[in-house]
């Protein structure tokens, strides 16, 4: 049952708001010693087989033969794993961690206009003016680069960014679509999806993979086990005490994690424009769930 949250769920938010802020870092140390498909492929299956062991300990068994679930759980597990771990992954190799952080924000304002026409979310005006300026922000992020296509690989890696994004707006709302399935199973079963497709395309392409020094062998390994994995259940942990609403206060902090751990690890530079559509970004987001938000934080 849902009630108001207390002082755990505030700190399994902010651990959240960290780990998710922090992982845009950790895959620019992995990317030191290892390609963009071994990186995401090492983060996709190490996540799937740490959550089927949980599924195992727990007793939680596959779910019944059911065409629709599993062309579902197919769907968003390309959606949700093997497409925008590959596409972060390959676009960090070219921009800033801070920036693939600035991009993720533009998740839940593009969850917005999408469960307008396929969710049971309409878009009213208040909505629309958060979509509006946060898509603003998105542009002021992007803009130099979307006047250089065809000019280096950073504008299409900028793309790729806002790709995964996009990536992740419409898995959730395929999720909020999928049959009933227990959140931990699908979890799990939508990595596996991921390991399924990545795994081949790993091993054609670039073979086993060696050990590359510990500074970028730990972060691989860190990726599998705590954004991907650990994670997952401190999501829903969080989801089934407190409420969906209130994850959405995680939206807020991975961008700001994001730009703080580039710049203060990786000597990352941050550009004023990021600030900038930070602010916009953020700003949109606190428009389009403002009731929400008030209603959670004030009890009524």
């Amino acid at each position: 049952m849902v009630q108001q949250p207390d002082y755990r769920d505030w700190g399994g938010v902010i651990t959240l708001g960290l780990i998710w802020g922090a992982t845009f870092m950790v895959v620019a140390i992995a990317l030191e010693g290892y390609s963009p498909v071994t990186v995401a492929t090492a983060r996709t299956t190490l996540g799937a087989v740490m959550l089927l062991l949980l599924m195992r300990l727990t007793g939680r068994r596959l779910p019944s033969i059911n065409g629709a679930l599993w062309v579902s759980i197919t769907v968003i597990g390309v959606l949700s794993t093997a497409l925008p771990f590959v596409l972060l992954s390959w676009g960090q190799q070219y921009v800033p961690s801070a920036f693939a952080g600035l991009s993720m924000a533009a998740v839940p304002l593009m969850v917005l206009p999408l469960a307008h026409f396929f969710s049971d979310e309409p878009m009213n005006l208040r909505r629309l003016v958060g979509v509006t300026l946060g898509f603003s922000g998105a542009l002021v992020l992007i803009g130099p680069g979307l006047a250089q296509l065809g000019q280096g690989a950073e504008p299409l890696a900028q793309l790729a960014c806002i790709g995964a994004a996009l990536c992740y707006a419409i898995s959730s709302i395929l999720t909020r679509r999928c049959p009933p399935i227990d959140p931990v199973t699908l979890s799990a079963l939508t990595l596996v999806v991921g390991a399924v497709i990545l795994l081949p395309i790993m091993l054609t392409t670039e073979g086993i993979p060696s050990w590359q020094g510990t500074r970028s062998g730990l972060a691989i390994i860190i990726l599998g086990l705590i954004p991907t994995a650990f994670a997952t259940l401190l999501r829903v942990s969080i989801i089934r005490s407190a409420g969906s609403v209130f994850m959405t206060l995680v939206n807020y902090q991975v961008p700001i994690w994001s730009m703080v751990f580039g710049a203060l690890i990786l000597s990352e530079a941050l550009p004023l424009r990021f600030f900038i559509a930070l602010l916009m970004i953020l700003t949109g987001l606190a428009i389009s769930q403002w009731f929400s938000l008030r209603k959670m934080l004030i009890g009524r």
